[in-house]
C-alpha cells in the first residue's frame, strides 16, 4: 500500500465528511523511495462518526502492519482549537506537509510558550518509553535495533521542536536536524545519528552495538529533559 494509496481508503472511509488528508514532516519532503522515514498522516473531517471509523479501520490496519503509525484524526473544530495542546504537531504541519486529498484549513502560527510545554511534557514522555523499552528488550539485540528504529522519528521530532524552540531554522532532513539541535542543549547525539543511519540502510549497527547505542540515546533524551526544564525552572537538578 502506497501512501496515496493510503489517502484513497482513508478519503473513502470518510466519504463527504472528510476535509483533507496530509502527510507531514520528514516524508512530505522526502523523495518517494527514501528509506527511513516515517510517514505521519493528518485526517481532518467534518463531523467523526463511529461508522467511518470502524470503515477506515482495515486501511489503517493494513498500514500498521506495514510498520507505520496510525494516522491522527481531528475533526474541523478540534483542528482549530488544538494548536495549543499539540502544538508540535501543529508547527511541523505548517512547516513541511503535502495535501493528499482536500485542502488543509490555514491557522496562525502556534505560541512559543505552547510549543516549550508540549516539548517538555513530550521529551520525559520520550523517556519514560525508552525506559519501558529497556525492560521489554532485554538483552535481545535484534529486538533493540528494532526498538531505535521505531522511536527514532519522535525523538528527531522532539529536536525539531528543541530548534524552533529556540527559534532557530528547522532544516530537511534527520541528520542536518541532529546537527543543528546539538549545541543548543549539549546533547551527545552520536548515538541516535547511528540509528538514522540504520534505518537509512546507509550503515548497519552490528547486534553487539545495540546495547551501547540504546544506552547512548537515554543518556541524551536524559540532558534533552533536562535542559527543556530548566528553560523554565533554572534551579532545576542537573542530569547526573
Amino acid at each position: 500500500m502506497t501512501i496515496e494509496q493510503f489517502s484513497a481508503a482513508l478519503a473513502s472511509a470518510f466519504g463527504g465528511d472528510c476535509t483533507a488528508v496530509v502527510l507531514y514532516g520528514s516524508a512530505a519532503a522526502a523523495a518517494p523511495a527514501t528509506k527511513g522515514v516515517d510517514f505521519n498522516v493528518l485526517v481532518i473531517v467534518r463531523s467523526l462518526k463511529a461508522d467511518a471509523l470502524r470503515a477506515a479501520a482495515a486501511p489503517v490496519r493494513q498500514w500498521q502492519e506495514l510498520g507505520h503509525r496510525p494516522p491522527l484524526i481531528l475533526t474541523d473544530a478540534e483542528w482549530r482549537s488544538s494548536r495549543d495542546v499539540f502544538a508540535m504537531e501543529h508547527a511541523d504541519i505548517a512547516a513541511r506537509h503535502r495535501v493528499l486529498h482536500g485542502a488543509l484549513p490555514a491557522l496562525p502560527p502556534v505560541a512559543s510558550d505552547d510549543l516549550r510545554r508540549q516539548l517538555e511534557f513530550e521529551a520525559m514522555g520520550a523517556l519514560l518509553h525508552l525506559r519501558r523499552g529497556v525492560l521489554a528488550v532485554g538483552h535481545d539485540p535484534l529486538r533493540t535495533l528494532d526498538f531505535l528504529v521505531a522511536a527514532k522519528g519522535t525523538v528527531v521530532t522532539l529536536l525539531r521542536s528543541l530548534l524552533r524552540v529556540h527559534g532557530r531554522d528547522v532544516p530537511a532532513g534527520a541528520s542536518a536536524v541532529l546537527a543543528a539541535a546539538a549545541p543548543l542543549a549539549s546533547l551527545d547525539t552520536t548515538a541516535l545519528a547511528e540509528v538514522v543511519a540504520h534505518a537509512q540502510g546507509t550503515r548497519s549497527i552490528p547486534p553487539a552495538r545495540a546495547a551501547d547505542v540504546l544506552d547512548g540515546v537515554h543518556r541524551m533524551l536524559k540532558t534533552l529533559v533536562a535542559h527543556v526544564d530548566a528553560m523554565w525552572h533554572p534551579d532545576a537538578p542537573a542530569v547526573d
